[in-house]
């Protein structure tokens, strides 16, 4: 029997994917590529825009499209919110919630066997080889460290599909030993993921927001993943902006191999939008925790999100953000259209702004962000630099070793140079960067 995965939305999805399909290995059933035939498909939904909404139905159809006899089953948030909608869907055969990931081919075995498809609802405990399995051949491993979120802001779905607002932190020796586990198998660096992050442990220490803590359970986690061996490079998601402060600061410099790599969801560089977003941050003390990092942190790479076209954003509103990116000097910016998302308080906000305007609002701002991204990029040049190369790549007819510095910039090295230089895939080297290493 075979399965094929499909994952839409963010790093946690990606994250709960590769143990679905651990799962699936765990009771003998091969894992292939998605668009090759399956006896099962699954489709782990995102739900934090409509357009990720639709990608979800569009995906589920491509599914049973290309195979009309398999299980297609829908996973994830956009089932949390979309529901009993999607059972009406002909290209869905089942659903499941979030909190059916941990036992999720179980469950599918147990519908396949209520239709009568296998014997006795499971498989032999065998565990077969994942043919074409995507997540396998990754120098990069992500772990979700926490899930859930408290914050409510007024434009995201994200804390009534996942958990509904109550927070959940892992326990630290299982995070501990998957990671033990993960270097054991010849991954680099890792990648600490949550729905919600900087919360990581609130829900273990009586406190009620993460900016009480100060980052302190985050920071002891992160210092006992820095003493296992294997272990190169240890990279943070996104983060709330509240949590950085001087005690978080001070604990972090002392994570050797901490990437100096920040994500700080800003959402708007306008007081005004942010407070009807129910952000709890303005302008200027963001802008305050960028500085911040900068003084502990020697060019270090600010990541951030943009949404354009909020309601009731106008065009002062709009420079004001266009401006605060320029002036930040972001690494990267990912810039997103507002969409409207039914069952949030934005949604029913009055002037909602026209789709022209976000679109024309979003090709300015993505601008602002190309031309921020290559002021950034351009310290590297002239300097030798770490990269942890991951792949062969073929771009404009040639081959290249490509891979990420500390800083998540990607640089390029000509196969024949690559392997004159005793360089490999999953393995790490230093170049001296020139502007033709940059991708």
């Amino acid at each position: 029997m075979k399965a094929a995965f499909l994952t839409l939305g963010c790093k946690v999805n990606f994250y709960e994917t590769e143990k679905m399909m651990e799962d699936f290995r765990k009771h003998g059933i091969d894992i292939v590529e998605f668009g090759q035939g399956a006896d099962i498909c699954i489709i782990n939904t995102c739900t934090v825009t409509n357009i990720a909404d639709r990608k979800s139905r569009q995906m589920l159809h491509r599914a049973k499209k290309k195979n009309p006899r398999s299980i297609v089953a829908a996973v994830g948030c956009y089932v949390e919110s979309g529901g009993e909608e999607l059972l009406k869907d002909p290209s869905v055969d089942v659903v499941f919630s979030n909190r059916d990931k941990e036992s999720i081919a179980q469950k599918v075995l147990e519908y396949m066997g209520s239709r009568g498809e296998t014997e006795g609802n499971s498989l032999p405990e065998a565990v077969c080889g994942g043919q074409g399995d995507p997540m396998r051949d990754r120098t990069r491993k992500y772990i979700k460290i926490q899930d859930g979120c408290n914050q409510f802001c007024s434009y995201c779905m994200i804390p009534y599909v996942r958990g509904g607002g109550i927070l959940s932190s892992r326990e630290e020796e299982d995070i501990l030993k998957e990671i033990r586990s993960m270097a054991e198998e010849g991954y680099k660096e890792i990648v600490l993921t949550g729905i919600h992050l900087s919360s990581y442990g609130v829900d273990r220490s009586g406190e009620k927001q993460f900016v009480a803590l100060k980052g302190r359970p985050l920071v002891a986690l992160l210092k006992k993943i820095n003493a296992i061996q294997g272990i190169e490079r240890i990279r943070l998601g996104s983060l709330e902006p509240r949590i950085i402060c001087t005690e978080f600061m001070e604990a972090l410099i002392e994570v050797t191999k901490l990437c100096p790599h920040f994500h700080l969801s800003l959402q708007s560089g306008c007081d005004a939008t942010l407070k009807r977003m129910n952000r709890h941050y303005t302008a200027a003390e963001y802008r305050e925790k960028c500085d911040m990092l900068r003084k502990y942190f020697e060019h270090p790479a600010i990541t951030t999100d943009v949404i354009v076209g909020f309601p009731g954003e106008t065009e002062e509103e709009f420079e004001c953000t266009r401006e605060f990116v320029k002036e930040t000097g972001f690494a990267d910016v990912h810039v997103f259209s507002y969409s409207v998302r039914s069952g949030t308080k934005a949604a029913a906000m009055k002037e909602q702004v026209p789709p022209e305007i976000k679109h024309w609002r979003s090709e300015i701002l993505m601008e602002e962000a190309r031309q921020g991204k290559a002021r950034f990029e351009e310290w590297f040049i002239g300097r030798k630099e770490k990269i942890l190369f991951e792949e062969i790549r073929r771009i404009n007819g040639r081959e290249y070793l490509t891979g990420h510095n500390e800083r998540y910039v990607m640089v390029k090295i000509p196969r024949e140079e690559a392997e004159a230089a005793g360089f490999t895939e999953k393995g790490i080297g230093s170049i001296r960067i020139q502007k033709t290493n940059l991708i």
